[in-house]
């Protein structure tokens, strides 16, 4: 999805309207970081699809009802905190943000590991990266980094 979008940016004027089973708030917040203009759900009706579609089309916004949260919290903050976060955030793959916030939330590594059907070994691998490329220390400053940011 938001790999999709973000490499489309040379396409001149084209708008994106992404149409998901996802409704996480990382997969929202990452498609309308990336560039679309709008996030649903595959359970929306046919009508409020159309109309989605012709909102996104006319240069509009358009989400699931559920979903329009993610996005006014992620973007609700002053613009130069958002950057940050930004920043941070793009730093991690899918699967880090996952295993972090997985970790931030408490879990074990070996709940992560059974949650996310991957070893322990890996998980210690995600968490390690995770560390290193935000700069923190050890689980507990993982913890207040998510909390901080309102990701878990």
């Amino acid at each position: 999805g938001a790999e999709v979008v973000a490499s489309c940016h040379d396409v001149h004027e084209t708008r994106f309207l992404a149409l998901s089973v996802s409704d996480a708030s990382d997969d929202v917040v990452g498609v309308i970081r990336a560039g679309a203009r709008g996030y649903v759900t595959k359970a929306i009706s046919t009508e409020d699809l159309a109309q989605a579609v012709r909102r996104v089309a006319a240069g509009d916004a358009a989400f699931s009802p559920r979903l329009a949260g993610f996005v006014l919290d992620a973007f609700g903050a002053g613009a130069g905190e958002v950057a940050v976060a930004d920043t941070e955030l793009d730093r991690l793959s899918t699967r880090e943000r996952e295993v972090m916030r997985l970790i931030a939330r408490g879990y074990t590594y070996k709940e992560c590991a059974s949650e996310l059907f991957i070893s322990v070994k890996t998980v210690e691998t995600h968490v390690s990266a995770v560390l290193r490329k935000l700069q923190l220390s050890n689980r507990n400053e993982l913890t207040r980094w998510a909390v901080a940011r309102r990701i878990v």
